[in-house]
Parts: C-alpha cells; structure tokens; sequence
C-alpha cells in the first residue's frame, strides 16, 4: 500500500524514499534491459520509471501492442516484470501526452488524421504553433480512453498492494506548457462553448454583461470576442481565462484519474508533473505550479512532480531552486510531499554538440538541496539514453523515427544511448548510495524554519495568455515579471539565504495568514495586487505581522482597478516613480538605520509619503524616500519599494527587527554557503551544507549563538556537499556529530566520508569500536569515544566498526 501522510511516502507504512531513474524501454533492445537495470541498482537506485507512449504503441488506430507482438521492445508487462525481478520499483508514465523529444508529444498520427478539431487555433483565429490538442474534446476524450483502458489492463494487476510493483501512475505530462511556450491558449469551437459556460458560473448576469460587450452564448460574438480581444476588457479577460484554464486542466486530470480507478487503479498515488524552468533558470516555473495547483489539490491521492532542469547550481540560481520547493510546498495539502518526476541528471549535452558542458556537482547539489527541503522522490531525468527506431507505418517527414532527435537520444545522460557511463555516473551514483544509507533517516525528516515565510501569490504568474496586440495586457504582465522573479529572487531571496535563513513559503492567495504560524513575511510585490490579498496582508500586520516588502508597494487590484488598501495600512502615499536611464543615472542613499552605507545604483525606485515613518532609503537627488519602516497596529513592515542590492547585512537586520533571527550562521567572510537543518520526531538531525564556490572553505558553524560540533572547524571542498548528522542513532551506537558524511551503514559498520584533512566523530556507545588507519580512536568515558580523522590521501572513506562487548 503507498500513502502519502503528513508529508512523506509511506510504503506498507513505512517512510520511504523513492530513489528513481527514468529508462525508456522502447528505446532499447530488450537484450540491453537487464544491462540498464544493473547500471541503475549499481548508482543506488530503488525504483524505476518510464513512459509509456502511445504513439508508438498503437501505430494505427485499433491495432494497440503492449505486448511485443510488433516489436520485442514494446513488450510493457515483461519490462515492468524484469524491474520486479531486480528489487525496483516502478513508477507508470502513460501519458497521453509524454513529450520525451517524441515526434507528436507521443501522440499517434492517425489520432489529428481522424480528429482535426481537437487541434487548437490560439488568437486572432491562427492556427496552434505546437503539437497540443484540445485536451476536454470529445474526439480526444474518447480515443484516450481507448488507449488508457489498454494500459491499465497491463497494470492493474502489477501494482504493488496486489504484490506487484507498481507505486505511482502520472497522469498526462506537463499539461498547458505547449500553450503557455507559444501564448498560443487552447481556443478551440469546444473551448469557447466550454468557457462561456465557465463564465456564466463565475460571474452574475449583470456582472458579465457589463465586463463583456459580447453575448457568450452567440458563437461568432464570443469567437471573435475572445480570440481578438478590445482592451476594453483585456485585462478582465486576462485573469478569467487564467482562471479558467485551471479549472479545465483540473477537470481533465480528474477525468484521466476516474478512468484509471475504473479501470482497476487503486492504492498508490496519481503523479501530475509541474513544468517551467530552462534556460538554468526557474523564474517562471511558479507558471506550472500557478496553472496546475487545483489539478493536484482537488482531491487526497494526488502528488505533484516538478521538471527542475537548472543546469549547474551555482550562486547565480540557486535561490531558484529552494524558492521553488517552498512554493510547490506552500499550495499542497497537508498530506503531499516534494516530489521532483523529471530531475535532471547526465552532462546537459542535449543536443549533441557539446556546447553545454555541466560540471558533475550540478545533480549532486540539486538533490541534496531538494532533499534538504523535504522531497521524497527524485526521478533521474533522463538517466540512460537509447535508440528512435522507425515507425511503421513511416510516416512522410524525412526519416520516419519516433522521435525528432535522430537515430540516437539521450546523449546527455550518465549512461549514453550505448550503455557506456560518461564523467556524471560516478558523482551522482555516490550521491545516491549515500543518499540510500541514512534513507530511513531523511525520509521522516523535515526540515527546520526560521520565523520568517516568503509570500507566494499563484495570480502573478498566471501570465501565459495574453494577446500579442494588447497594451493593457502587456503593461500588467510586464510589471508582474519584473517584480515576481528578478528583483525579489536576486537580492532579497539570495540574501536571506546566503545570511542562514530556513524558511518555507505561504499560498497569500489561497490560504489564511494567521500571526501564529506566519509571524513575519518576506514578499516580493508588483505594482498589481488582488484587492482580497492586500486586505488580508493589512489584517496581519494590524495583528501583529512583520513584513519586509521588496518591490513596488500596490497601486491597483489584478484587473487594473484603483486600489490602495495596503498603502493605506502602512500610512504611506505613493507619491511617483523613478525610472533610471542614459542620462539618468538613479542613485540611492541610506538613511536611518540603514546607515552609514555607500550610495548605490538602481534602475527604478518608488516613492513615498509616508509622514510616521522612519526613513531607510532615499533617491539621492531628490531626497524622495523608497524605503521606510513604520508601525502598522501591532505589526510592522520594513518597505524597500526598489531595486536594491543583494546587501545580505541589510535584509539580515531587516528581518531581525521584524522579529525574525537566522538561527544557523557561518564565519566564513566569503559567503557561498548554502546551509539548512532538517529534523525527525526523535530528535535526530542533519546539518545539510553546500559549497557553491570553486574553492576550499574552512569555516565553524553556530545555533543560536552556540558552536555546534563542539566549535570544530569545517571544511568544505570546493563544489562539494555534506550532510552532517547530529544526534543520530544507529541501532546501539549513537552519533553524538560528525564533521564526515555517512556513505554507509551496516549492523556492525559504519562508513564515513571525511570532507577535510582533519575533523572529528563524537560517539556515544557500549560497543566496542575499531576504526580504519590512519584515523585515531579517542576514549573519553566508558561509553564516549571520539575519532579523530586523519585521512590519507586520495582516500577519504572512514570505517568505524562496532562489536557487541559480550556483557550480555
């Protein structure tokens, strides 16, 4: 039986975590899956993944091979089974939809030969840029049932609570990332019908009549309506098909889960993956989770799962990575946990030119990072490449393979399309198997929050359909771009972490802000904000909230309304706007206690008239004040309404007076750590640190103003992670904390990775204990042993082996 409670993955009621590796069978012979398998179990891994796509397994229409009868390798059942038969796990891709580089999106030619309705026009009439379809048309629906009531009959009877080995189902891929790539929405005849009637349920007759010149119900004034949009009410149209599309892709995945469950599907979760970073960067993958929440939210059962394709993590991106777990985390429900279905893995060579080259920290730091914040499963994405055959029948596009990348893919993964293991394998197999060792541990660990939260508002990333001929909509979504992501994720995300703070994310939106459980607030804030959430945010901060707002304090509701509520609250007027340019060059000093600081440069700067408030910021020309602190009730709010630098001891005192203290701190003065806790319910912990820099660092590590590891110094290679256990027990033998990594544990062993020349295991333990040269063993009680470090070199692996003492 899979659970999913208070946040893990339990497996016949056990926490787990799933250690995963995506493997397309289809693309290998079937000769080569044992191979394939060995290389996977061989890098730590426990469960298995793939998609299962339907273009190539039902190639014309009526005629679905699950079984190998056209091809050995489409044999579906006897792959799962050989996963079985390895100890994996496996997790279920059926798509429709599965991308994969796959000609179509993996979707059959014959099914847009047979259904040309269901491929969407966008706006203005013109034809869809991409290979989406109509998800809700009934030519789509009912063809995909076909092919979903076929691959369930395959897995129904291979689930793991019938003893199989089946533990998640994802339903579709991706869902709205074609439509939001191109800003090209689904704007089919069926959609159209399907929004009016969405419209007339969201809003009141009157209400619509007057946001809409057009009669809804008339299809050639709402085609022409809401394909080419008046600004009139662009803006209004804006938010309502953002809405919208939420309800729509939810109801599709409610539909897709429906016939699963009829089809046999019960006791495991059903998957919906989350897409939107690229490029090494995740600013916009808040768009998946904005679309996307109501699909995995409206019902227990469901598991989000991101795409995370970051490249390197580095100090450039990787405030992204942890935002974007905190977001993912701030729309669950209390049951769901972190999951991640395409993480990537291998070289970053995807296209097969070498001309992106990662260094082999990049999966390394990623996963320690998504597990540092709670994840409990990873899929490898992709973690071995194979072969595109030929369709048969061939369709006419010049070479007739399944997929669009040639004869060959995956060339970027840790094991190539030939089976040979490239410079990735052995960093992220190392990763894995430690990961592996202390599973039990991490997968009932949570990790530990400073008392500070950063707002999350699902509505300014719902910014993916807008007219291309629309000011109005371009005006708010440009805003919306510059405030959500560069600005606050560049300096003020970046600060809080790189000054040790911990913190997850609120739902503004969706979810109460209560004081109790939020006592402060870090958000990044446009220009736009929904009348309900700045209410909201006045309430909590005249109840005793402390905001540190960065950005542009709100001038208007999403829909361009007049609406001021949360100036109101902090007593300030928004008195005008300060735009650098090449003749201007926009300076600002510090005041308050903000001062004595260097001025600084900025590109914009909203001003202020604020008469209680005590001055933080101002344009040094003209003395306007952009920034301030003020009483709000019995809250307060630090405001810095511009782009300010990432000045880490100015946000770290910001916090600080608002009443949030970064518990953990470093002394080391080159910054580049990245360091967060996590904790079970029986106290145990890790200390989980990454080194984004090329080079050494040697540092000591506080709690509370307190030496933690008894004051030993770290050291921490460069590009290297650790995970340092505190008060970890291990059947009789107690780790009181180590400067090393665990790698491995047995019932009489313990293996450690040393991270520097010299450092310390604190151990509490009536064994005996012995431990590998040249490392010394000190005793310091009858039950207390220290184990001082001295590896040699080139080989940093420490064994402490344990013995019963025979007392009995």
């Amino acid at each position: 039986m899979i659970e999913l409670r208070d946040k893990t993955i339990l497996i016949d009621g056990r926490p787990r975590l799933v250690l995963s590796g995506e493997v397309h069978y289809f693309r290998l012979r079937r000769e080569d899956w044992q191979d394939r398998l060995d290389k996977l179990k061989a890098a730590g891994c426990n469960t298995v993944a793939s998609y299962i796509p339907w273009l190539c397994h039902e190639t014309v229409e009526g005629r679905i091979d699950l079984d190998g009868r056209s091809r050995p390798e489409l044999d579906l059942g006897a792959f799962i089974d050989l996963c079985r038969a390895n100890g994996l796990w496996f997790i279920a891709r059926p798509g429709p939809f599965v991308m994969a580089e796959l000609k179509n999106e993996g979707l059959p030619y014959w099914l847009y030969e047979k259904h040309p309705e269901i491929v969407p026009v966008g706006w203005d009439g013109k034809p869809a840029t991409t290979h989406t379809v109509d998800y809700l048309a009934p030519g789509f629906l009912d063809a995909a049932r076909r092919w979903y009531d076929a691959v369930m009959a395959v897995i129904t009877p291979r689930l793991q609570p019938g003893g199989g080995n089946v533990i998640a189902l994802q339903l579709d891929n991706e869902i709205g990332m074609l439509s939001w790539l191109s800003n090209c929405p689904d704007l089919t005849e069926n959609v159209l019908a399907d929004f009016a009637a969405w419209l007339k349920v969201r809003h009141r007759p009157e209400s619509l009549r007057k946001r809409y010149p057009f009669d809804p119900d008339e299809p050639e004034a709402r085609r022409a309506g809401i394909r080419s949009p008046a600004e009139s009410y662009a803006l209004a149209l804006l938010r309502d098909l953002g809405h919208y599309m939420r309800d729509r892709f939810a109801r599709y995945v409610a539909t897709l889960r429906s016939w699963a469950e009829t089809a046999g599907i019960r006791g495991i979760p059903f998957v919906v993956n989350i897409h939107g970073t690229g490029g090494g960067r995740a600013l916009s993958f808040p768009i998946g989770i904005s679309q996307l929440y109501p699909s995995y939210t409206q019902d227990f059962g469901y598991l989000s799962g991101s795409d995370f394709y970051l490249g390197n993590l580095t100090f450039d991106n990787f405030q992204d990575l942890y935002l974007c777990n905190a977001f993912m985390e701030a729309v669950h429900r209390p049951e769901q946990p972190l999951a991640s279905m395409e993480f990537e893995c291998g070289d970053g060579n995807y296209g097969n030119t070498y001309g992106n080259r990662l260094d082999p920290s990049a999966a390394d730091f990623k996963a320690r990072m998504c597990l540092a914040q709670g994840a409990r499963l990873l899929n490898y994405y992709l973690f071995t490449g194979g072969h595109n055959y030929r369709l048969d029948p061939p369709p006419p596009d010049g070479d007739g393979r399944i997929a669009f990348t040639g004869e060959r893919h995956g060339f970027a993964a840790p094991v190539d399309p030939d089976g040979r293991l490239n410079y990735s394998y052995p960093r992220l197999a190392n990763l894995t198997r430690t990961v592996a060792a202390v599973a039990d541990k991490l997968a009932a660990m949570w990790e530990e929050h400073d008392r500070v939260a950063f707002g999350f508002i699902p509505d300014y990333f719902m910014t993916e359909s807008r007219h291309p001929a629309s000011a109005a909509m371009a005006t708010i979504v440009r805003n919306l771009e510059a405030n959500r992501g560069p600005s606050a994720w560049e300096t003020m995300a970046r600060a809080m972490l790189l000054g040790g703070y911990r913190f997850g994310a609120v739902d503004l939106q969706n979810r109460p802000l209560d004081v109790k459980t939020t006592p402060v607030l870090a958000l990044g804030s446009a220009r736009y904000m929904d009348t309900a959430v700045q209410r909201k945010l006045a309430d909590w901060l005249s109840a005793g909230g402390g905001l540190l707002l960065y950005g542009e304090v709100p001038l208007y509701g999403m829909e361009g309304e007049p609406c001021t509520l949360l100036a109101e609250a902090l007593g300030a007027e928004i008195s005008g706007f300060r735009q650098a340019s090449e003749r201007y060059f926009l300076a600002l000093a510090a005041d308050g206690w903000a001062r004595p600081r260097p001025e600084v440069r900025s590109h914009f700067a909203q001003t202020f008239a604020a008469p209680l408030a005590e001055a933080l910021l101002r344009v040094y020309d003209t003395g306007e004040l952009c920034g301030f602190e003020t009483a709000v009730g019995k809250g307060r709010a630090v405001v810095i309404g511009t782009a300010y630098p990432c000045d880490i001891a100015l946000f770290r005192t910001a916090l600080e007076r608002l009443g949030a203290v970064a518990a953990l701190r470093h002394d080391c003065e080159n910054h580049g750590i990245f360091m967060t806790s996590t904790a079970n319910a029986a106290g145990e912990r890790f200390i989980h640190l990454l080194n984004l820099d090329g080079f050494d660092k040697r540092f000591h590590l506080y709690e509370d103003g307190r030496p933690l590891f008894d004051g030993h110094e770290i050291e921490l290679r460069a590009r290297d992670g650790v995970m340092l256990p505190l008060a970890m027990r291990f059947g009789e033998v107690k780790i009181e904390y180590a400067t090393a990594e665990i790698t491995a544990v047995s019932p009489d062993r313990i293996e450690f990775r040393a991270t520097r020349r010299r450092g310390v295991i604190a151990v509490e333990t009536a064994r005996k204990l012995r431990v590998s040269p040249p490392c010394e063993l000190r005793q310091d009680g009858p039950t207390t042993y220290g184990v001082l470090l001295r590896p040699a070199p080139h080989h940093d692996r420490i064994i402490l082996c344990h013995e019963s003492t025979g007392d009995g």
